[in-house]
């Protein structure tokens, strides 16, 4: 008797033991993948804050003023599946009907060979939807540019879409940054779609990319920094503080 439980105890203490391991290891990659999507709005912040930091190479005031959404995928990267390609994740946010920014809603990007033109480096996209058609095709969370909604590379400097009509021929205007340029960039063939997974990671369940574009969700603290960069560059962080102070 004595001798059976000698020999079992052990078992129980490794079994035990790797239990514990177990869930202290799914505990750990749950905060490790929060981290990721917290960090990702914190870079998104950043790239947004870095480019309009440059007058005469950032979005133009006026396209950042009427842009209905706001979309950034900070260094994303050339993957090789079959014929390779490019892959990122990012984060977008809309005008809502008070004319307020949503709460964030994470996204991916995935195209062919049109991105990656410096030998592989990782690139920072920003997107910005014009009019309402373009903001129609971001809230159905798939769609395909050039295919679904017409895209074209975006004017660069602060006064440069005085004199285009950059309005009238995109619904989505797109740029990219790779070793300090900034450059409008033709993203047509690239697939928009929501990243469900770290929608349930940033708001704790899946939400519809709708409902979120839409204002329907709360904004969370990891979302701000994002969120402010996005006000202060399109004009409304400005217009609250003459509102406020008239």
């Amino acid at each position: 008797m004595t001798t059976r439980i000698g020999t079992t105890l052990p078992r129980y203490l490794v079994v035990l033991g790797s239990c514990l391991l177990l869930l202290a290891s799914s505990a750990w990659s749950s905060d490790k993948d929060k981290s990721d999507i917290e960090k990702r709005l914190e870079t998104s912040a950043r790239v947004l804050n870095e480019i309009m930091g440059t007058p005469d190479k950032a979005i133009p005031d006026k396209v950042m003023r009427d842009a209905k959404c706001i979309a950034v995928i900070p260094s994303m990267v050339k993957i090789a599946i079959g014929i390779g390609g490019n892959h990122g994740k990012g984060v977008a946010t809309c005008r809502t009907e008070d004319g307020r920014w949503s709460a964030p809603a994470p996204l991916t990007i995935t195209g062919g060979s049109w991105g990656l033109q410096l030998g592989g480096q990782a690139v920072d996209l920003v997107m910005v939807v014009t009019n309402d058609q373009g903001m129609q095709h971001l809230l159905s969370s798939k769609f395909k540019l050039g295919a679904d909604a017409s895209a074209a590379a975006g004017p660069v400097g602060r006064d440069a879409a005085a004199d285009t009509d950059w309005k009238m021929k995109a619904e989505v205007l797109t740029y990219s940054r790779a070793r300090g340029v900034f450059a409008g960039i033709d993203l047509n063939g690239a697939a928009i779609t929501q990243d469900k997974d770290e929608t349930r990671l940033l708001y704790g369940k899946f939400l519809p990319f709708e409902d979120i574009l839409e204002g329907k969700v709360h904004a969370n603290a990891e979302a701000e920094p994002f969120l402010e960069a996005v006000r202060k560059y399109s004009g409304q962080a400005k217009e609250h503080a003459e509102n406020e102070h008239p």
